[in-house]
């Protein structure tokens, strides 16, 4: 289900454009130094160097702003996947599209400002958060074509929310006491999801793209 927009104004011109990246880039800076409780509209204005009145002119409060940054990671993650899964050394298949999923939400992981904190949501009661039902569909809708899948098959839906939900909280372990994330429980993690979903992509998947069954494990 698509979200509310956060932006109070949607930029038009390429100024009124940068200005939101500036904003966007302090949001993701200070949420690394100070966290989200103490993050503040001002503050992100200062950091920016634009008028706090330019901060609320696009956003009615810190909640808004960050989620606009969320929904800029989950853009951003998409087009990373996207530019592996197309590049001329692509290795074709289900479980190595898995695998470049994995891999590109670990390097935002480690290397994206405000990315700890503020993945593809904002920190939200468990009753609230629907991030992971927003990666389930882009993640389906991205795979779709060069898997040979259905995008509304609604069992598929229902296996990649599930694989997503289950990543989601095996990555989060892997990091809770390694920054880098520990390597065993991402390994893990990986054969988890390529054991559950082979029951839906082995069986779901047509042409090259897909043709990947147990034999190229």
């Amino acid at each position: 289900m698509q979200q509310p927009t956060p932006f109070r104004h949607v930029p038009v011109q390429q100024r009124s454009a940068r200005r939101l990246a500036r904003i966007l880039d302090a949001c993701a800076e200070l949420l690394d130094e100070t966290g989200y409780e103490e993050l503040s509209t001002r503050a992100v204005a200062g950091r920016a160097g634009v008028p706090i009145g330019s901060v609320y002119r696009f956003f009615p409060n810190k909640r808004a702003m960050a989620e606009a940054l969320a929904r800029r990671n989950l853009d951003a993650y998409a087009d990373r996947i996207t530019a592996r899964l197309t590049a001329p050394d692509a290795v074709a298949g289900w479980r190595a599209a898995m695998d470049v999923v994995i891999d590109e939400y670990l390097a935002m992981k480690r290397t994206v400002p405000g990315f700890a904190l503020v993945e593809f949501t904002v920190p939200a009661p468990p009753a609230d958060r629907r991030a992971n039902y927003d990666v389930a569909d882009r993640l389906l809708a991205l795979l779709a074509a060069p898997l040979g899948l259905d995008a509304a098959d609604e069992r598929l839906r229902t296996a990649v929310l599930v694989g997503v939900e289950t990543a989601d909280a095996l990555l989060q372990l892997a990091f809770r006491t390694d920054p880098g994330g520990d390597a065993a429980i991402v390994t893990e993690c990986k054969e988890l999801l390529r054991a559950y979903l082979a029951r839906y992509l082995d069986e779901g998947a047509e042409g090259p793209a897909g043709a990947d069954g147990p034999a190229g494990r």
